[in-house]
C-alpha cells in the first residue's frame, strides 16, 4: 500500500497535570483522521477522571473540573478509538505521551507509529523550532490549521492533533512521497 492510499489517524491527548505518587491521566483526546489531499475527519472528547485537573494544567490547556464531568472515561470511548485509530498508522508530535494513554487500554491493537517531532528535525533541521506551533508557522500551515479548528488553539488536543497531521501531509507533498511505501516514513 502506498502512501497516498493510506488513511493516517493523528491524534493527541491534554492531561490532568502531574500529582506526586500519581500517574498522569488522559483529559482530552483529539483525533483528526484522512488521507494525503483530502479534508480530515475531526474527532473530541473530554475524558473523565477520578481526582482534580492540577491549577497548573488548567493554566496550560484551559480544561476545568467542571467540563469534564459528564464526560466518558477512555475505556468507555474505545469502541469510538477502534473506529478511528484500527488499522491506520498513528501520527502525533512527540508521541510518547499518546503512546502512554493509549497503552492503558487493554490489549489495544493501535500503530504503528509516526512521530512529527522526529520527521520534522530530520527533514527541516534548519528549522528555529520544531515544537509543533512554530513547526507550523515555520512551514506556513498555520492559516489553514485555524481555518480546519476554528475558535480552537494550542494545548487544545483536536487542534494539536489536526497541527500533526497537518505536518505530515506538508512533508509527503513537499518530498513527493504519495506513491512511496508506509515504510519511508518511519
Amino acid at each position: 500500500m502506498t502512501i497516498a492510499e493510506t488513511t493516517f489517524a493523528a491524534l493527541d491527548f491534554e492531561a490532568a497535570g502531574a500529582v506526586p505518587g500519581q500517574p498522569d491521566v488522559p483529559i482530552q483526546i483529539g483525533i483528526a483522521t484522512g488521507k494525503p489531499g483530502e479534508m480530515p475527519v475531526l474527532y473530541d472528547s473530554f475524558l473523565a477522571i477520578d481526582r482534580p485537573v492540577t491549577p497548573g494544567a488548567q493554566r496550560v490547556h484551559g480544561i476545568s473540573n467542571e467540563q469534564l464531568e459528564e464526560a466518558p472515561t477512555l475505556l468507555q470511548l474505545y469502541p469510538t478509538l477502534q473506529q478511528h485509530l484500527a488499522n491506520r498508522p498513528l501520527v502525533a508530535h512527540a508521541h510518547g505521551t499518546e503512546k502512554r494513554f493509549l497503552a492503558a487500554l487493554p490489549g489495544h491493537p493501535f500503530g504503528p507509529w509516526i512521530d512529527t517531532l522526529k520527521l520534522g528535525r530530520k527533514v527541516y533541521p534548519q528549522a528555529p523550532s520544531h515544537k509543533l506551533g512554530r513547526l507550523c508557522d515555520s512551514l506556513l500551515l498555520s492559516k489553514r490549521l485555524r481555518t480546519l479548528v476554528p475558535d480552537r488553539d494550542w494545548h487544545d488536543a483536536l487542534f494539536d492533533a489536526a497541527a500533526s497531521l497537518l505536518i505530515l501531509f506538508h512533508l509527503i507533498e513537499e518530498l513527493n512521497l504519495a506513491d512511496q511505501p508506509l515504510e519511508v516514513l518511519r
